[in-house]
């Protein structure tokens, strides 16, 4: 990225599957399966050193089966040495719950007191790029410890 920076993304409806090499301090490569590609999750499992999963915080209807998602994720043994980094995304956006609500109701501390993994949140705006550097910065330190 030019001059170190993060710069927001374009926001657009995927479906499928889409590859995203990022070099930073060394090569990293992101795999994006969308939600409705769960059934399929499992085939990516065995090469995943970091899980990155992100968490629409514009519509709280959906959290449910988001929850439902990560539990999924978290209970796969392929994955219990992956970092994961939870992304509530779209926090520009106006929204009847607040993270902290949404993170109560998914009992979040719990997860990561239970979970196998270290699991990190942070809060972004894609569109925005808010928070990205933040992102940035966990891949880069997760992928220096893991590989």
């Amino acid at each position: 990225m030019p001059g170190g920076g993060v710069y927001p993304m374009r926001a657009e409806l995927r479906v499928g599957t889409n590859l995203t090499d990022i070099v930073a301090q060394k090569k990293i490569t992101i795999r994006e399966l969308g939600g409705c590609m769960g059934p399929i999750w499992s085939s990516y499992y065995g090469n995943c050193h970091s899980l990155l999963f992100m968490v629409d915080a514009s519509n709280p209807t959906q959290l449910s089966a988001s929850c439902v998602q990560l539990l999924g994720l978290l209970s796969a043994e392929e994955l219990a040495e992956a970092s994961v980094l939870i992304l509530f995304n779209k926090i520009d956006l106006p929204c009847y719950m607040t993270i902290e609500e949404m993170k109560s109701l998914i009992r979040l501390p719990d997860l990561i007191a239970c979970a196998k993994q270290s699991i990190t949140t942070v809060e972004i705006s894609a569109r925005k790029g808010t928070g990205l550097s933040d992102v940035l910065r966990w891949l880069q330190d997760t992928h220096r410890t893991n590989g």
